[in-house]
Order: C-alpha cells, then sequence, then structure tokens
C-alpha cells in the first residue's frame, strides 16, 4: 500500500511544502490527499487523518506520522540509500541544528511574511524582529554556502531536508520582494529551479485560479 501524505492548500501551507519535497527526495510511492484550509469543515476533515487537526500528516501502514520534523526524519530512516540528511556527521548534525531553528523559530517572520505562492508584491514596512528574522537566515544560507559550495547548489551540496525545510522561506522572500544579500538571492534562485519546488509552485498557482 503506497503512503498518503495530507496536505493543506499548496499556495499557503508551508509546513505541508516541506514534507512534499522531503517525500520527492525519498524517492516513496506516496499519494498525496489535499484537505482545503480556512474552510467550515476543514478541522472535521483533518481530524479523520490526523490526531493533531493539523498537516501535514504521513499516514503509513504502521499509523499516522505527523509534524514536518518528524516526517522527516520518518523519511530518512525509511530510505536511508537516499540520504535526506549530509553524509558526514558534522555536517548531518549542522543540518539537523539549522532545521529545528526553523522549525522552532522566526515567528515575527511566519506571522508579517506568511507564504502566499502567488504574492508578488513587497510589503509598505518590514518590522524590525521580522528583518532580523531575516537577517539570520541570510546569514544561515551564508554559512552553509561557503561551506559546501564545491559539493553543489544547495545548502549542503546536493539536496536535503535542510531545503525543504528553508523552501518556504525563500518563496516569502521572493513573493514580498525582500532586497537580499547576494549569496541568499542566489540561493532562492536555486530553490525555484528545484524540480520539485517547481512542480508544486504551479500546482500552486493553479489552485488560487480555481
Amino acid at each position: 500500500m503506497a503512503m498518503q501524505l495530507v496536505i493543506g492548500d499548496k499556495n499557503y501551507s508551508s509546513w505541508s511544502l516541506r514534507a512534499a519535497l522531503a517525500v520527492d527526495l525519498s524517492g516513496a510511492v506516496c499519494d498525496e490527499v489535499l484537505v482545503r484550509l480556512y474552510q467550515p469543515d476543514s478541522r472535521a476533515q483533518l481530524l479523520r487523518h490526523s490526531p493533531t487537526g493539523k498537516v501535514p500528516v504521513l499516514i503509513t501502514e504502521q499509523g499516522p506520522v505527523w509534524d514536518s520534523l518528524a516526517i522527516a526524519e520518518y523519511l530518512a530512516e525509511s530510505y536511508p540509500e537516499a540520504q535526506l540528511w549530509p553524509a558526514e556527521r558534522q555536517a548531518r548534525a549542522l543540518a539537523r541544528s539549522v532545521c529545528a531553528e526553523m522549525h522552532s523559530g522566526f515567528i515575527a517572520l511566519r506571522s508579517q511574511l506568511p507564504m502566499d505562492l502567488a504574492r508578488d508584491q513587497a510589503l509598505t514596512e518590514l518590522a524590525d524582529d521580522a528583518q532580523a528574522d531575516i537577517d539570520r537566515i541570510c546569514a544561515i544560507w551564508a554559512g552553509c554556502r561557503e561551506r559546501f559550495a564545491t559539493k553543489g547548489n544547495y545548502l549542503f551540496g546536493p539536496a536535503s531536508i535542510a531545503d525543504a525545510f528553508y523552501a518556504p522561506v525563500a518563496a516569502r522572500l521572493r513573493s514580498y520582494h525582500v532586497a537580499l544579500p547576494t549569496a541568499a538571492a542566489a540561493y532562492v534562485e536555486t530553490i525555484y529551479r528545484w524540480p520539485a519546488f517547481q512542480r508544486w509552485y504551479q500546482a500552486a498557482l493553479q489552485e488560487v485560479k480555481r
């Protein structure tokens, strides 16, 4: 039986995007189940799949796995040949560190620049705390790219879970026309050229047209 990944609207659900990119990296056979968010019956529909009533949730033969980081770890363990984390121990520790920082932090960025892939407009004003989050993210990206640039164009060379976690941030920065340092702007371009991200992005644009 193929696994199922339950997601929310592709235009808005950054957590769903992270999990979907991780699934693509793993090569797992996985069907997609989309539950529209912000509808009167959204929570009831989600509770049919997820004990938290939230997305994403990965439905496996053994039961559900919820939360994007838990899903990523499950996939990394289930498909070790896909190398979702960097192979070298210190690089792997760094990748886990920056993912954990993304997973639990950057609240101002999340609240003031929510993911909206169809958006193409700057904010009239960017608050200081959101700018501080952006500066920290750009520093993370620059540090990773400087260290692993010879291995490939993603944060740790080849695409990994770290890129799945920061792809929604890259999308926010482009959607809101945020001015970026050269290294960060180049990484945003890398994300937008990522085939798995492009498929999601194009589906999101079609979604908002319906």
